[in-house]
């Protein structure tokens, strides 16, 4: 293995600038002649707008210009698009209420953004905004979850019971028959509560006009810029693509939450050419509480059919699932397509049955967040399963064992094919570096203290590199999940990479950086990584779905192939040999069977020197492209364990220890591995002990909408010791998502 190829511990490449202060946020940039908007937003959950009265606010120091969505509307501008369309169990179409990106007639949630102010300064504009006088008619807001279909008010006309969609996946009778007969039935209600997002940067924009090419530049803080340019152009605001530049410069954090088309930079885009100045807006935290696409939020009830052995014979499920105002850009598949494909797990229930009812609400939309329905599908295993344990008298080891598959490729009743895996060897492996067998001890003497202590499973199986079009065409998506790398070498034999994935934290100038040097046998530091611009890659779907390595990565690797091909074809010129002859290893073309040889830097000039090699059999030049769209996801799994210690006087809860042991397949860098682990037991933990989003039911008022209200998880909320090891290496590259929020959940104390 080379010191810093595929495999090897190096420190991330980006992490100096980061460190130093050299980041370039969206907010760092400030173009010629900048301008600065604030929002109008809404204080009322539901309400009717019957007038807006901007005079005053206009005339203040300033102030550029005000918008409203009349005004907007006026100009024929489409609605915020849905890239999902859900069909309801009889083959209907589900309902999709307009979503404009200023409000028109109603405000549907707290934060809907009603007006947008220009002004010269940011004080100015936030000044302005707040002298715009807007007449709401306040009505009825619709907020719980479980009761918004039987609720007296309708969030949209076009869906007056509130109910966006009801989806079915599964075989419903042979689970219904699978009940009836069985030797004993397990049932859960359980409540997966809505969380914001907060990542460290908030979502930000900065979009300009330019009069002279009639073209358009927008930086914004975005997991996938040409997927925000396609859906801008193409759905919103009728801008031929090429006259739009989207660039996504670094990016702090994301968690799905910067994945959408959001109705904010589409404004900008908008009113920066009425206003002639380029316009930013940065989400104060407040904001981004409010108007930022939310996570989770489903209520579920959960059956589990099994023999007399234990073993599982079917499992129903029954999920509504709250979209929020609007349908977001991904908001339809995340309970659908993403959640019901997994309710396997790691089991051999031979019948699954999922029915999710999607659910409007005056809250803010709903979308994905980190994971995007596939740790809702753990969560509701996992806690049955532990459940099922209980009621049979068996050990939570033991009946995963009993149930687990075994025997590959294994395809599930819920429409995936498992390629392979080992779950047994991941649970074993578990159970001894967490010491199960001498948990009774710990929890006697913890007793003897007065403390209770539990320990939780959670055998995950994950659905990553999410891609394979044609699958995903089929259930209802409306665009390809391919991914593009361009390999551009330089004459010297450096190496420029142009991928359409994004790093928004994840390390990718790192990690691509290792297999494109890994596969071309050059430095690491030979390599570098161009990804987030519109202008200059290729083009590219994004960041999500834990695909940029397995999808994103792979496409990379396939322009490196294409680079060696032809550079064989110059290296047997140069060496005056059959290119069927030339070998290539190590970053040396050599003549096989002997001593000739020829490196790969001076391949790369010779491309550029073409009396070098034969013009009339290949171009000059050393430069590839290539998409890759996969024909399966892959499906990393693992086991965790958790054992809690708790205070029954205070309800203080302390991690003692958390084991992960996780099966990612082949690791391109086992130090950022490890920290994703890391991050997303954080995650996880956090949600399980502390994070919670509420709104008020009577008025829709969010009630945690702040740091004061909203509680994050700190350093000392969390385990010193987390470990996490790889077993049974596979050809794929993957990534976890994380089950820590139902390993938490799952122990009884």
């Amino acid at each position: 293995m080379k010191a810093d190829g595929i495999g090897a511990r190096v420190t991330r490449k980006e992490d100096h600038r980061f460190l130093t202060g050299n980041g370039q946020y969206t907010d760092d940039i400030t173009l010629p002649h900048q301008s600065y908007a604030a929002f109008v937003r809404s204080p009322h959950a539901h309400a009717t707008i019957n007038s807006i009265d901007s005079k005053a606010a206009a005339a203040m120091p300033g102030v550029l210009a005000i918008f409203t969505g009349k005004d907007i509307a006026a100009t024929g501008i489409g609605g915020l698009p849905c890239g999902w369309l859900i069909n309801n169990k009889d083959g209907s179409p589900m309902k999709e209420p307009p979503h404009h990106i200023l409000a028109v007639d109603k405000a549907r949630y707290v934060g809907d953004q009603v007006a947008i102010v220009v002004a010269e300064t940011l004080e100015q504009a936030r000044a302005a905004a707040e002298a715009v006088e807007v007449d709401y008619g306040v009505l009825p807001a619709v907020v719980n979850t479980a009761t918004a279909s039987k609720a007296k008010a309708s969030v949209h006309d076009a869906a007056a019971d509130n109910v966006c969609y009801v989806w079915g996946h599964g075989d419903g009778a042979a689970v219904d028959k699978a009940i009836a007969s069985a030797h004993k039935v397990s049932t859960l209600d359980i409540v997966n509560n809505r969380l914001i997002p907060n990542a460290i940067e908030p979502r930000a924009a900065n979009a300009a006009y330019d009069k002279s090419s009639d073209s358009y530049t927008l930086y914004v803080a975005n997991q996938n810029p040409h997927v925000e340019r396609l859906l801008m152009c193409a759905f919103v605001l009728g801008i031929p693509e090429h006259k739009m530049r989207v660039v996504a410069p670094d990016v702090g954090g994301g968690f799905g939450s910067k994945i959408f088309l959001y109705a904010e930079e589409t404004v900008l885009v908008w009113a920066s050419k009425r206003v002639g100045r380029p316009i930013k807006w940065t989400a104060d935290r407040m904001e981004s509480f409010l108007s930022d696409a939310h996570g989770r939020d489903h209520v579920t009830r959960v059956q589990m059919a099994m023999d007399a052995n234990g073993k599982f014979t079917g499992m129903k499920v029954i999920t509504t699932a709250n979209v929020g105002a609007y349908l977001s850009t991904f908001a339809s598949c995340v309970p659908t397509i993403l959640y019901a494909t997994l309710l396997a797990g790691q089991y051999t229930t031979p019948a699954v049955y999922c029915e999710v009812t999607a659910v409007f609400t005056n809250t803010a939309p709903v979308d994905a967040y980190r994971g995007a329905g596939r740790p809702e599908a753990t969560y509701v295993v996992e806690r049955i399963v532990e459940t099922a344990a209980r009621d049979m008298g068996l050990d939570p080891a033991e009946i995963r064992r009993r149930n687990f598959i075994t025997t590959f490729p294994y395809a599930t009743p819920v429409g995936l094919t498992y390629d392979i895996g080992d779950y047994h060897a991941c649970l074993e492996k578990a159970i001894k570096l967490a010491d199960y067998a001498g948990f009774p001890a710990r929890q006697a003497e913890a007793k003897a203290r007065g403390k209770l202590r539990g320990i939780g499973f959670s055998s995950y199986i994950e659905a990553c590199g999410l891609a394979p079009s044609n699958v995903a065409g089929a259930l209802g998506a409306r665009a390809g999940l391919f991914e593009a790398g361009e390999v551009r070498v330089h004459p010297t034999g450096k190496v420029t990479v142009f991928t359409g994935s994004h790093s928004h934290g994840q390390g990718h100038e790192t990690t691509f950086a290792q297999v494109v040097a890994d596969k071309l046998g050059i430095p690491m530091d030979d390599v570098d990584i161009q990804h987030g611009d519109t202008g200059k890659v290729l083009f590219g779907m994004g960041t999500y779905g834990s695909r940029s390595l397995a999808v994103g990565g792979t496409a990379i690797v396939k322009a490196v192939d294409k680079v060696i091909a032809k550079g064989k074809k110059i290296a047997a010129h140069l060496l005056e040999a059959a290119d069927t002859d030339i070998e290539f290893k190590d970053g040396v073309f050599k003549v096989a069977g002997t001593d000739k040889n020829v490196p790969f830097a001076n391949v790369a000039l010779s491309a550029y020197v073409p009396h070098n090699y034969p013009l009339d059999k290949l171009e000059p030049g050393l430069n590839e492209n290539a998409f890759y769209d996969p024909t399966n996801f892959t499906y990393p799994a693992g086991t965790h364990i958790c054992e809690v210690e708790i205070d029954p006087d205070t309800g203080k809860t302390e991690i003692v220890k958390f084991t992960a042991v996780d099966d990612f397949g082949n690791i391109i860098n086992p130090m950022i591995v490890e920290g994703q682990v890391h991050g997303g037991l954080a995650q996880g933990i956090g949600q399980a002990l502390l994070e919670g989003c509420v709104y008020d039911n009577e008025s829709g008022q969010l009630l945690t909408a702040t740091y004061m209200d909203y509680a994050m998880p700190r350093a000392d909320d969390l385990p010193n010791l987390v470990r996490c090891t790889a077993v049974s290496p596979r050809v794929s590259v993957r990534r976890c998502w994380k089950v820590a929020f139902t390993t938490m959940r799952a122990g009884s104390c």
